[in-house]
């Protein structure tokens, strides 16, 4: 992954001239940009980009993302994140909310939204998920009461068993309800989420034979629309689906789909360490400094074991209390460096130990790799940005509440 020593002693001296030294999360942009690159090529001929907006909480960052692959849609999972959207989006946006949400927080959403945006409209340019016919009739009673048409987008189980419609005749049933009250709700097109792809062990099935499946099913709910619903046909219908770890395996005219998510890939925690990714680069890094350095690893109640801790574990020749810990996240550098369970981690000071030829000193800054970076984003205030392994800005979050 081209995670070389030199990489992150640089980013450390940097850190350490800095005039700040607490707990980062910072950004590598020209990984970011090669990551992109590979998307590109990845990506179906003719398919839209849609970025997940959760796998990248920063507007600075989703925009630079957008500018980058020339997309202008979005997945929202998140109403805060929906409401901070539609602040700042224009009139070319299209957001697909990516779960099915309570209708109580569309409706809080669309009493609440920002009237200092007149470029985007929030009734033509969202598209609402919908799993069930019974959510369906309640987001056709908010139309009622909002007196504007809704956008539904259709979930459909493709094989994740997560919900959404499983079978044609649950469909029918909901597309008959839209066909019959087109002037309030209106048919936008299906979504279909598929990492199970590449999750089930070969053994249970193939990742070929899961994915020829899950197409086909893809397939059939797109014909039902064309042949039972062809009033609700439209050239610009939505037929989401993949995400970052099966991106790339809708490369081919065999594809149903039409509109492409994919968010974690660009920056790439842990949880993406996949065959499927193997090429993208990890961008995204928590750095934290160091703020004790300790001979040897002594327990509470334990303290006349001290002499005997490295012979139990080579790694408590020394210890080191850094600045907050128990992320999601996993140490990388200096290597070999280990949370103490017995210890106990924290999220005020963490004990990390490691080996006696490790050359780590206090104020120096230990670096973590994200498990994922939906949530971990979210615990520090800015992100820390870098290009040519140098700080050039720092972008902020998006409003969570």
């Amino acid at each position: 992954m081209g995670l070389e020593n030199n990489y992150f002693e640089l980013l450390n001296s940097i850190l350490k001239e800095g005039n700040r030294a607490i707990p980062f999360l910072m950004l590598d942009l020209d990984r970011i940009d090669e990551n992109i690159q590979l998307l590109q090529k990845d990506l179906k001929t003719g398919a839209h980009l849609r970025i997940v907006v959760k796998s990248l909480p920063s507007y600075p960052l989703i925009a630079y993302i957008a500018n980058k692959m020339q997309t202008n849609r979005y997945m929202v999972f998140h109403q805060p994140f929906l409401s901070d959207l539609a602040s700042k989006l224009d009139h070319q946006a299209d957001i697909l909310i990516g779960k099915p949400m309570p209708v109580k927080t569309a409706a809080y959403f669309y009493k609440n939204i920002s009237k200092n945006n007149p470029d985007f409209n929030p009734f033509t340019q969202i598209q609402w998920l919908i799993d069930t016919k019974e959510r369906a009739l309640q987001y056709l009673q908010l139309a009622e009461k909002l007196g504007q048409s809704l956008r539904l987008n259709l979930e459909i189980n493709i094989g994740l068993h997560r919900g959404g419609f499983h079978s044609l005749e649950a469909l029918s049933e909901t597309l008959t309800l839209i066909s019959e009250h087109s002037d309030k709700i209106e048919f936008s097109g299906f979504m279909g989420y598929d990492p199970h792809v590449v999750k089930i062990p070969s053994i249970i099935r193939s990742q070929k034979y899961s994915l020829k499946r899950s197409n086909e099913f893809y397939e059939e709910c797109k014909t039902l629309v064309r042949e039972k619903f062809p009033q609700l046909w439209k050239d610009h219908l939505t037929f989401n689906g993949a995400g970052s770890p099966t991106a790339s395996l809708h490369n081919s005219a065999s594809s149903p789909l039409n509109d492409i998510a994919a968010g974690s890939c660009f920056v790439k925690p842990t949880t993406f360490d996949i065959p499927t990714l193997h090429n993208y680069q990890p961008a995204c890094f928590i750095a934290t400094p160091v703020l004790k350095k300790m001979k040897g690893t002594a327990i509470p109640g334990l303290e006349k074991l001290k002499k005997f801790m490295p012979f139990i574990n080579k790694k408590n020749a020394q210890s080191f209390f850094i600045y907050g810990g128990y992320w999601k996240a996993d140490y990388i550098y200096p290597k070999q460096l280990e949370e103490n369970k017995l210890y106990g981690v924290s999220t005020n000071q963490t004990m990390v130990n490691a080996p006696k030829n490790t050359n780590l000193e206090v104020d120096d800054f230990v670096f973590l790799r994200p498990h994922q970076s939906e949530f971990v984003f979210l615990q520090f205030g800015k992100l820390v940005v870098i290009k040519n392994q140098k700080i050039v800005d720092e972008w902020e979050l998006m409003d969570n509440n």
